[in-house]
């Protein structure tokens, strides 16, 4: 069994070439029209158009689920279509650090966009020496696989039993802005969408740069759940690094379309968190010899999540009338 999983952990050409070629243009041509038309200028989406972009990133993630379930079967568009859902299931559990963090720097709205923009560019970069890294590691040390589902269950619990507050937020704020003032002068005003001013010949980093730190470090934490838990679904190096992808690239207009009505998800935390629990024991059963079919965890998946959802809105309307 553990020579079986190593054997396709590391099988990075279960895809041919031209589908890895094929969807990387596809990321650098959406990266480009973005950094070079669509940035150029600061901008607000509206609840309408985030919900559109956002509709549009689901859609786009179907047909390519759809284009896999063609070239290589049932059971290898579930494995994508799972992973997709896994990962945009966890990436709502960032939005709320998004918000947090934009909250603590008075980040005006107008510029959220363009720091959301060159944090999920960092993200990708990171994402992916985390995938490489990842498959190698799994694939050379099998107990890495209990103890990173010791980890996902661990951090479910965490996720279930805690919030996080404000404090933690400005005790991070506080600790990075000490050691960015080592390297660089840290402003404490903005510069317009600047993330570094120029004042009488001194450059000064401006709590922008700061913020997108912040955002950053926020996405390396929770990769260190993601990453794991995609590898829980599927060890196929391709559809681990698409599905990572597609949830990523639709993550700002997630955010933009959830960030004015999050106070409606009471009840999300909790259902991210039985997800990570299951994901960690179907890891830990997997090493055992004993495994989930994917169409039952992606029916778990969803129906957790839904179920999530939904309660939270009737809850929460009950609550306000």
């Amino acid at each position: 069994m553990i020579s079986r999983i190593s054997h396709n952990l590391f099988d990075v050409m279960t895809f041919p070439l031209y589908f890895w070629i094929g969807f990387l243009i596809f990321l650098f041509t959406v990266i480009a029209l973005d950094l070079g038309i669509l940035d150029r200028k600061p901008k607000i989406l509206s609840f309408k158009q985030a919900s559109t972009l956002s509709g549009i990133w689901v859609l786009t993630a179907s047909v390519f689920g759809t284009m896999i379930y063609y070239y290589a079967g049932r059971d290898k568009a579930l494995e994508f279509f799972t992973g997709y859902v896994v990962e945009l299931s966890l990436s709502m559990d960032n939005i709320f650090v998004f918000i947090m963090i934009f909250a603590y720097f008075k980040v005006p709205t107008l510029y959220q966009h363009r720091i959301l923009f060159w944090g999920i560019l960092g993200a990708i970069v990171m994402r992916l020496i985390m995938i490489l890294g990842g498959v190698y590691l799994f694939s050379q040390f099998q107990w890495i696989f209990y103890v990173f589902g010791i980890i996902l269950i661990i951090s479910g619990i965490k996720i279930f039993f805690t919030d996080i507050s404000s404090q933690e937020v400005t005790s991070v704020s506080n600790g990075l802005i000490r050691f960015l003032k080592r390297f660089v002068r840290v402003s404490d005003e903005l510069d317009g969408h600047k993330f570094f001013s120029i004042r009488d010949n001194k450059v000064y980093a401006t709590p922008l740069f700061v913020c997108l730190l912040l955002i950053e470090k926020a996405d390396l934490i929770f990769a260190i759940d993601s990453i794991p838990a995609i590898l829980a679904i599927t060890q196929d190096t391709f559809i681990v690094f698409t599905s990572n992808m597609f949830a990523i690239l639709g993550l700002r207009s997630l955010y933009f379309m959830l960030s004015s009505i999050l106070d409606r998800f009471k009840y999300l935390k909790y259902g991210i968190s039985m997800i990570l629990i299951f994901i960690g024991i179907k890891m830990l059963s997997m090493m055992n010899g004993h495994h989930i079919p994917i169409e039952y965890s992606l029916l778990f998946i969803l129906s957790v999540l839904f179920s999530s959802i939904a309660l939270s809105f009737v809850f929460t309307r009950r609550y306000e009338k």
